[in-house]
């Protein structure tokens, strides 16, 4: 049950950043409005929104991946690392004239998201092997060769 609920976050969390990377490229007058900084760079700078949608399907795309891989502790790893990126979005939104309510309900929640589905992702035990299934079911010991 517990993996179930590990891989529904890990789904969401890999969801959520395809979501706002895709947005940020698609959507530029609007997605910045959730972000938490006024005003919106304008002319030039506002490239930016093309360098954080490119860098959300990057996340995104790495963790699908190592999901569909099976490689969940990898997994686990590479999203506590991911946690730094909606720090960083808060950090931004307070030293660019952002409030602190959109920086701790919007950016820092989501850290908080991440970095509980990468804590779940590093202490979850692997999963057993069928043929370790049925040989605990008979009552037999586990085969040693099969580590």
């Amino acid at each position: 049950m517990k993996r179930h609920f590990t891989t529904a976050l890990a789904l969401i969390t890999g969801a959520a950043v395809l979501f706002f990377g895709l947005n940020f490229l698609l959507n530029p007058q609007g997605a910045p409005d959730g972000f938490g900084i006024e005003p919106w760079p304008q002319g030039n700078a506002a490239g930016y929104f093309t360098v954080k949608g490119v860098r959300d399907l990057a996340v995104a795309a790495t963790v699908f991946l190592l999901l569909a891989r099976g490689q969940r502790r990898t997994l686990g790893w590479v999203v506590l690392i991911d946690a730094i990126l909606p720090l960083g979005d808060a950090l931004a939104v307070l030293t660019h004239g952002g409030s602190l309510t959109t920086a701790l309900g919007v950016h820092i929640s989501a850290a908080s998201v991440i970095l509980l589905t990468a804590v779940m992702l590093l202490t979850e035990r692997p999963a057993e092997r069928p043929a370790e299934r049925s040989s605990r079911r008979a009552g037999a010991a586990p085969d040693p060769s099969n580590a």
